[in-house]
């Protein structure tokens, strides 16, 4: 079975050389604990999703290199990280920014998983082989406690559910595109799961047990519905949070 995407962590001890399931990869760390730009980048990441640095802010990066205590090159390496991942985005002469949470960028990207996700998991109806889908069964078993876990790995989790299942389409451009997509989505992922996640793993097993089955139809819509729910939720957490920052701190 194919590794999840290089962003994704595991849990500390998982092995990270096999890949006979789809747990996330394990981060690198030192004897010594993690690296200095590993660290910058965890905090970055909280002062991101926790707005500390507000959508379509730049990023100061003296200030931020004073406050945590770090010199400009771990930082840029941390910032150049984030931008590869999407949550932010760098413009020539002007530095690094948050990434704005656009409401029609947003539904862009999630009429394009549709297309994909619910093209895809109609095929993996037809070419998953068993010994296939029982291990996704089992990779299910295990993100379902993993609710205890940092976000980031939670994001590795959802991420890593959803790229099976195009994987086990047997089209491997339509992987790549989802690869891609997933990377854009990320940001919005975070926002979701930061927030709980209810029935996201219900879903998930509702759409393994049409898989299972071998019911395309009932498998495609399944997963329409389960990326519509979510596209709206996090259109909603978007209009809480402007509503949180721009809003209520007047009062």
């Amino acid at each position: 079975m194919s590794p999840l995407p290089a962003s994704a962590k595991s849990r500390p001890g998982q092995p990270d050389e096999k890949h006979d399931d789809i747990r996330p990869a394990a981060a690198h760390v030192s004897a010594e604990g993690p690296s200095m730009v590993e660290a910058a980048y965890d905090r970055l990441l909280v002062m991101i999703n926790e707005f500390e640095i507000k959508p379509g802010e730049r990023v100061n990066e003296v200030a931020v290199a004073k406050k945590l205590g770090i010199s400009r090159t771990p930082l840029r390496e941390a910032l150049n990280r984030l931008a590869i991942e999407g949550f932010l985005i760098v413009r020539p002469a002007r530095g690094f920014f948050c990434r704005e949470l656009d409401p029609t960028e947003t539904m862009h990207l999630y009429e394009m998983r549709a297309v994909i996700e619910c093209a895809a998991v109609r095929l993996a109806t037809e070419r998953a082989a068993a010994h296939e889908l029982a291990s996704l069964a089992q990779f299910l078993k295990t993100s379902s406690s993993t609710d205890d876990y940092p976000i980031d790995e939670q994001v590795a989790y959802d991420e890593g559910f959803h790229e099976e299942i195009v994987r086990l389409s047997g089209n491997t451009e339509m992987l790549k595109v989802m690869k891609s997509l997933n990377q854009r989505i990320r940001p919005l992922r975070w926002i979701y799961l930061h927030r709980g996640r209810p029935t996201t793993q219900a879903e998930h097993r509702h759409i393994l047990a049409a898989l299972m089955a071998k019911d395309a139809d009932k498998a495609a819509e399944l997963m329409g519905s389960h990326i519509r729910r979510r596209h709206d939720e996090i259109e909603e957490a978007i209009r809480h949070i402007y509503g949180e920052i721009y809003v209520g701190k007047r009062k």
